[in-house]
């Protein structure tokens, strides 16, 4: 195969973006020679990301559509037109052989300007109910790689591969040691861990629920790594003041999640598509808090596609506060229970995801240049 030529746009979370540059990751491991380049959103967290994970990126002026009639439609549609010109010129003068859409604002203008001048393009979506941007496009790319199972609600059956969501590699490549991770953490190597995430910048519900069970934390011995997010380190920290219990770890943001997910017994987190996918694979037990503030409320069908496969347990957002702690301590007595959870969740790991995603890509240039070369 000669030298590929490949776009990757999305972005706007890192759901988005771990799986973007895991299926970039993979090209290059197949095909050294391939030259990527990323597309994404200005402002948004792919435009550093991307670069530290070395490779370039393009950035679209495009912003989400408001969710209510206002001002910010004249907004919206301004910058949907530049972002449209912008994206020609890229597929113009980067001339790809095939375009990735992950998701995300940039994917629109990007693969809308590929289809009309013929590129070959593939979708990928995360989630088990489909964004908006990916049902609008849709019925224009060539394939659409899928996490979850009966996805022929929302796009064309014949498209649709089931290849589960890539994950950040070094999470299974990294054979940890335990007490070294305990060590990390500086935690005590005989009693129960729970992880408690909830995203890069942080969920609000779930770091008050931490917060109003703070006596409930000091009578039990399980040892909390507690990831506030960056945009609540500072407040929980000064809220805390000096009355932080001794089995509490608050962290503005988890640097080693290798290390965290080898010590946890227990992860809390929000239901993000990136995060269950890497909790399947890892076979952790955990409690999902799914975010209401999210488009169409995906994240409660991303966890009740794991719940209605006994695979993880669920709590309503508006319910944390009374029940996510004392839910959390409950399961922890329950052994069977644990025990049930880690193999049922197991089972819808998809360990192979980038690689079948990069086959679909391949297997799609292949088949438009043997078009191409008949029509000669």
């Amino acid at each position: 195969m000669k030298k590929l030529k490949v776009i990757v746009s999305g972005g706007g979370t890192g759901g988005h973006i771990f799986p973007a540059i895991s299926i970039a990751n993979e090209l290059k491991e197949r095909y050294p020679e391939t030259e990527i380049l990323f597309v994404g959103a200005l402002g948004k967290m792919e435009m550093d990301r991307v670069p530290a994970a070395g490779y370039r990126i393009i950035g679209l002026p495009v912003v989400g559509f408001p969710r209510k009639p206002s001002l910010k439609m004249f907004d919206f549609f301004l910058k949907l037109y530049k972002s449209m010109r912008i994206a020609r010129k890229v597929i113009a003068g980067f001339k790809p052989d095939v375009v990735i859409g992950v998701g995300g604002f940039a994917s629109g203008p990007l693969l809308k300007a590929a289809v009309r001048s013929g590129v070959p393009a593939v979708l990928q979506e995360q989630n088990s109910y489909a964004g908006m941007t990916n049902k609008l496009l849709s019925s224009k790319v060539n394939k659409i790689c899928v996490a979850y199972p009966n996805m022929e609600r929302y796009f064309p059956k014949n498209k649709i591969v089931l290849t589960g969501n890539p994950i950040r590699k070094n999470l299974l490549e990294t054979i940890v040691n335990k007490s070294k991770a305990f060590e990390f953490f500086k935690l005590y190597d005989g009693e129960p861990v729970v992880l408690i995430i909830g995203g890069s910048l942080g969920a609000r519900t779930i770091n008050e629920s931490v917060m109003e069970n703070l006596q409930l934390i000091r009578q039990t011995e399980v040892q909390i790594i507690w990831q506030t997010g960056s945009f609540y380190y500072k407040e929980m920290l000064e809220r805390l003041g000096g009355n932080c219990p001794d089995n509490l770890f608050p962290m503005e943001f988890v640097s080693r999640m290798d290390l965290a997910y080898a010590v946890a017994d227990v992860v809390i987190s929000r239901a993000g598509a990136g995060t269950i996918s890497e909790l399947c694979l890892l076979a952790k037990p955990c409690i999902l808090v799914p975010s209401p503030n999210v488009a169409e409320d995906h994240q409660t069908k991303n966890a009740m596609a794991l719940v209605e496969n006994q695979a993880a347990l669920l709590i309503k957002d508006a319910d944390s506060k009374d029940q996510l702690l004392k839910e959390t301590f409950s399961l922890l007595n329950d052994k069977q229970r644990l025990k049930s959870l880690s193999e049922n969740i197991q089972k819808l790991g998809r360990p192979n995801a980038a690689k079948d995603i990069v086959d679909v890509i391949l297997e799609m240039v292949e088949s438009q240049k043997s078009e191409v070369r008949s029509q000669k």
